[in-house]
């Protein structure tokens, strides 16, 4: 197992994320792809379960248990998950990919790049859960 600790050189960044997904199956292919357009790798793979993995930084979705509770990013909570991208370019391809995917809806068409006031790709994952991807200033 790859070593799991902290590395106290990057103290105060994110070490990892854990989303849970009442639909596992129809996640995984939104975070599959996400992720790996943004350069993580697989990291391990179980039953109920992915991880993905950036240098230091991994992400993982778990399939959660069967709840009557559904996800609303409005309520007390997580609100959204933002990643860098490399370049303004980056967040306009994925854009264009967000359009075409099934399981992923794009989040303030109108006003689009700038929805949040910087440029940035914003969207909705199968369990609703707002995701943005901010491009670099020019």
């Amino acid at each position: 197992m790859e070593d799991d600790h902290a590395d106290p050189d990057r103290a105060g960044q994110l070490h990892h994320l854990e989303l849970y997904a009442s639909d596992l199956e129809a996640s995984l292919p939104f975070w599959d792809w996400l992720l790996d357009e943004l350069g993580y790798e697989p990291k391990t793979e179980w039953e109920g379960g992915r991880s993905w993995i950036n240098g230091p930084t991994y992400v993982v979705l778990v399939q959660a248990d069967e709840s009557d509770q559904s996800f609303d990013r409005r309520a007390a909570g997580v609100n959204h998950v933002a990643f860098h991208a490399a370049s303004r370019e980056q967040v306009d391809d994925l854009t264009r990919q967000v359009r075409d995917r099934e399981e992923a809806s794009l989040l303030y068409e109108e006003r689009h790049p700038f929805a949040g006031g910087y440029y940035a790709l914003y969207c909705e994952d199968p369990e609703g859960i707002k995701v943005e991807v901010v491009g670099p200033e020019d």
